[in-house]
């Protein structure tokens, strides 16, 4: 009984929605567009950026290099969709600004990474850090500041195990 009510209730809705699209013919009113959401930086960086970094380290501190190059190229890319997402910041060329910033402590962490390093790691995710840092205090936003993890903070992602293949 409960499924042939169901039933019912679904084709009358189809007929309903057939029947006023039908009805209301070419003359009808479009449906207004929704608005697209474009993140602010700040919502973008603390849902990308803030997490990849974290999770950078967090890797290399279990010595899983593959998993710490995985998501360095996550953070480069979200870096990358930032700028693209936000063109200008204070008049001036966001995807620039990053570029300028992140440039040599990328490469830094890209070769630590790499070679399995931990010394230099620790040094390009220091550097790293810092030039998170300036670049908050650039833009007026030096309330932010970005530290190295410490192993007390806790993350749903576990990310110590051995590859699956």
């Amino acid at each position: 009984m409960v499924t042939a009510i169901a039933s019912a209730a679904a084709i009358l809705f189809i007929g309903l929605a057939i029947s006023r699209s039908v009805a209301a013919g070419p003359e009808a009113v479009p449906l207004p567009q929704a608005t697209e959401y474009l993140p602010s930086i700040s919502d973008l960086m603390i849902a990308t950026i803030q997490p990849r970094h974290e999770r950078i380290w967090r890797a290399e501190q279990d010595g899983n290099w593959d998993f710490a190059a995985y998501e360095f190229g996550n953070l480069k890319g979200a870096f990358n969709r930032i700028g693209h997402a936000h063109p200008i910041e204070h008049e001036i060329s966001f995807p620039d600004m990053i570029a300028t910033v992140t440039g040599p402590p990328f490469k830094e962490l890209d070769g630590a990474i790499h070679a399995k390093d931990g010394a230099a790691f620790a040094k390009a995710y220091s550097d790293l850090t810092d030039a998170c840092n300036s670049c908050h205090q650039a833009l007026n936003h030096g309330v932010v500041e970005i530290t190295v993890p410490s192993r007390t903070s806790e993350s749903d992602l576990k990310n110590s195990s051995a590859p699956r293949n």
